[in-house]
């Protein structure tokens, strides 16, 4: 009779690590990443579950010239919310950012296959956090204003059959936050 594997492994607990250890990063050194690395990650994320294996995912990888735009589009925003001072503060700080990729998923006229899609692409984007993590990057996944403004859309280059799913930045962490989580307890229900 064939005995069950442990669950308790060395790769388990390194993997957990991994899982536990990572944290959204603000500030970045401004060394840069590796392309080959980013890519690798990237394949690492296209690996995520997808139903029917839609592979409902594009990344665009943002240069120079791009990032420029979207720190000129982030500065007009900002103006029109607030004020001039303040867009200027976030735009020198989103110029820090030394990675930026832009995640979206396909649309779909059927809003239970658009949901798994947007669903897959979270796990995604999830798959290629954790990969740069154990090489050391790490990220901000982020929403924002800008994610939601069309002209964003026309910078990048995004057709109208795709959503945003995350504006993305990347680079090492010059400052890593401490952060702690509820316990199983308090999340985890069991019915009979």
């Amino acid at each position: 009779m064939k005995k069950a594997p442990s669950y308790e492994t060395q790769a388990l607990r390194e993997f957990a690590e991994v899982l536990h250890g990572r944290r959204t990063i603000d500030q970045f050194l401004q060394t840069p990443v590796p392309g080959g690395l980013v890519r690798e990650a990237i394949e690492a994320a296209t690996w995520a579950p997808n139903h029917h294996v839609t592979e409902p995912w594009t990344f665009y990888l943002l240069g120079k010239n791009t990032v420029a735009a979207c720190l000129d589009l982030v500065r007009d925003i900002v103006t029109r919310k607030k004020d001039a001072r303040a867009a200027e503060f976030k735009a020198s700080k989103w110029a820090e950012k030394p990675g930026w990729l832009v995640v979206t998923c396909r649309r779909s006229d059927d809003a239970l296959r658009e949901r798994e899609d947007y669903a897959a692409c979270s796990a995604a984007i999830q798959n290629l956090m954790l990969y740069l993590w154990k090489a050391g990057v790490g990220s901000k996944w982020t929403t924002g204003d800008i994610t939601r403004d069309p002209r964003f859309r026309d910078i990048i280059g995004i057709g109208d059959d795709e959503m945003v799913v995350a504006l993305l930045w990347y680079g090492y962490p010059k400052i890593t936050p401490d952060q702690s989580r509820k316990p199983v307890g308090d999340v985890l229900v069991e019915r009979p």
